[in-house]
């Protein structure tokens, strides 16, 4: 019996000197670097190993995201690398995950009010960025520094060149603090003339970035066209954005379906795996969380009350083969003469809806009438909510509802969530506007 103890506590102590000696260790950072495959084509080797980007725009969800077989997260500006996700700071839950970071290092936009002929604020930017670079370039998650994004302006923009030559500065900067790791800088969309200005002032650049949703599947190629031999990221594709749908009369755009989305998400998943055009890491779909851009719905993945949307289904059938175990409701009818229509106030209105559950779980609808969004801002910065009008659903059932039109004139939409129960849920939602006769 007193051997069996000695031999107890000596095991106590071999097991806590193994566990000191590991947390002494120095953090090793994954050495990542970019090489032509056997084909020619372009790769992400991460410690040796090819690494495909399976990423999204975001940093929730992250549990699920791995499930899903996404394997990448890109942020975008210094703070979010200090946020807390499950209760641990968002690099080290993506190390335990085994999820890779592109880290976004924000460089000011001159419309929002940074000149880059002033030296104090371009060393000050410098000082902060190089310091985030010394602090985290260690981090067994991180992929790539994500410098930039849609700063350069319009491709007409005298002042490009002067941002570009400020981003080869802190590239070169980048690198010689950190050679393991790569940097990233995004463009919005891929106009001929943005490329070839980023080719004259930018040398350093390592990967080419490029925001796209609609034309995401062909951004590869048009870059490629454009003069740019490197390798390519879609660093943002997702839905139809807001500015390329068609619009009802009064300018409103129109947006699409959760089916709709989920189609597209899939399709440029599906090409970007394919990487016909061979310059192609991957991508990070946009946007894994909810947020408000035009509309409550139109790029998250989620809602607001934490359920996913068909979407995040459909990278999970890309990335993995399957279908993940509880798939999203299908919405397969939504119908009104309201929709797209010029209305009077207090006017009756009915709505047919039709639904489906892959599992057969019992659904729920939630109805909600809103004013049309007069807060747009672009390039994705933060924008209000707009109001909602609960008196306007009279009746409201997972077969359909019953509307009164709101008794302002104005432009408006509603708004109907189908939810499983069980954390899934579809979203549509149909324009109108309200008119006095």
């Amino acid at each position: 019996m007193l051997i069996e103890t000695h031999l107890f506590r000596l095991g106590r102590l071999i097991g806590l000197w193994a566990a000191v000696y590991v947390a002494l260790q120095p953090i090793r950072a994954a050495d990542v670097q970019i090489q032509k495959d056997p084909a020619g084509r372009f790769e992400i080797l991460r410690d040796g190993k090819p690494w495909f980007l399976r990423g999204v725009c975001g940093k929730e969800n992250l549990a699920l995201l791995r499930a899903h077989g996404g394997n990448s997260i890109r942020t975008y500006g210094i703070e979010e690398l200090e946020q807390r996700m499950d209760g641990k700071p968002l690099l080290d839950r993506c190390a335990e995950l085994g999820i890779a970071v592109a880290a976004g290092l924000w460089v000011g936009h001159e419309r929002h009010g940074f000149n880059y002929s002033d030296p104090v604020q371009v060393e000050k930017q410098r000082a902060r960025i190089l310091e985030t670079v010394r602090k985290y370039r260690s981090h067994p998650a991180l992929l790539l520094w994500s410098l930039g994004n849609e700063m350069e302006g319009p491709p007409s923009s005298p002042r490009a060149p002067l941002v570009y030559e400020e981003l080869n500065t802190l590239a070169a900067r980048i690198q010689s603090e950190d050679p393991a790791h790569p940097v990233m800088t995004t463009l919005a969309g891929d106009a001929p003339e943005k490329i070839q200005t980023l080719l004259r002032h930018y040398p350093n650049l390592e990967i080419l970035g490029i925001n796209s949703y609609a034309g995401a599947t062909r951004a590869a190629q048009a870059v490629l066209d454009a003069g740019w031999k490197k390798p390519v990221v879609i660093a943002e594709y997702g839905p139809s954005g807001h500015w390329e749908v068609p619009k009802t009369v009064w300018g409103a755009p129109i947006e699409p379906g959760s089916r709709e989305k989920a189609a597209r998400c899939s399709a440029t998943s599906e090409a970007l795996a394919k990487n016909s055009v061979g310059n192609l890491l991957g991508g990070f779909c946009f946007f894994w969380g909810q947020k408000q851009e035009t509309t409550s719905t139109w790029y998250g993945m989620f809602l607001k009350t934490g359920e996913k949307l068909p979407p995040a289904d459909a990278l999970c059938r890309t990335w993995t083969g399957r279908w993940p175990a509880n798939q999203c409701p299908r919405i397969d009818q939504f119908e009104s003469d309201l929709r797209n229509a010029t209305v009077p106030p207090r006017t009756l209105y009915t709505v047919r809806l039709s639904a489906s559950d892959a599992e057969s779980q019992p659904l729920r609808a939630e109805w909600q009438v809103t004013a049309e969004s007069t807060d747009r801002r672009s390039g994705g910065d933060a924008e209000s909510e707009p109001g909602s009008f609960p008196d306007a659903v009279l009746e409201a059932k997972v077969t359909g509802a019953l509307i009164r039109t709101p008794d302002r004139p104005g432009n408006y939409r509603l708004f109907v969530i189908v939810r499983d129960g069980h954390g899934a849920a579809s979203v549509e939602n149909l324009c109108f506007r309200v008119e006095p006769r």
